[in-house]
C-alpha cells in the first residue's frame, strides 16, 4: 500500500502514466500541463503535474512546465475526490477546486484525463487515504 500523495504515490502514478498506451497515443494528438497543488495534508502541501505533448506523457512531483492549468483544493477536498465520496464537478461548482489557466485548453483534453483516470484506477487500489 502507497500512502495518498506521498512520493511513493507519486512514483507509481508516474510508472503507470509513462506506460499507458493510451496516453501515450494521446499526447501525440494533445499538449497540456496541469498542476495540482493539495494543501494542509498530513505531510504538508504536496504539489504534482502531469504533462502531456509530443507523443510524451509524463506525471512527477513539482508544477509543470509549461503550465497551462493549475488546481488548488485542500486534503479533505482531494481525497473525497479520489475516492469518489465527492465529485470533481462538484467541488468545481462549490468552489472547492480553485481553477486557474487555460480552461479552453481543459476541456479539449478531456480525452487525456478520461485516460488518466484509467491509470488512476490502477493505483487506487493499493493508496491508503487517511
Amino acid at each position: 500500500m502507497v500512502r495518498y500523495l506521498s512520493l511513493e504515490w507519486i512514483d507509481a502514478l508516474s510508472a503507470e502514466v509513462a506506460t499507458s498506451e493510451r496516453l501515450g497515443a494521446l499526447s501525440a494528438l494533445h499538449r497540456i500541463g496541469v498542476t495540482q497543488l493539495v494543501t494542509g495534508g498530513p505531510e504538508g502541501d504536496v504539489t504534482y503535474h502531469l504533462n502531456v505533448g509530443g507523443g510524451v506523457a509524463s506525471f512527477g512531483a513539482g508544477a509543470a512546465f509549461p503550465e497551462d492549468v493549475r488546481m488548488q483544493q485542500d486534503w479533505d477536498t482531494a481525497v473525497g475526490v479520489a475516492t469518489g465520496e465527492l465529485s470533481a464537478q462538484e467541488a468545481f461548482i462549490s468552489g472547492r477546486i480553485l481553477l486557474s489557466g487555460d480552461q479552453q485548453k481543459l476541456i479539449e483534453s478531456q480525452a487525456v484525463f478520461g485516460a488518466l483516470d484509467a491509470v488512476f484506477a490502477t493505483v487506487r487500489r493499493r493508496t491508503e487515504y487517511r
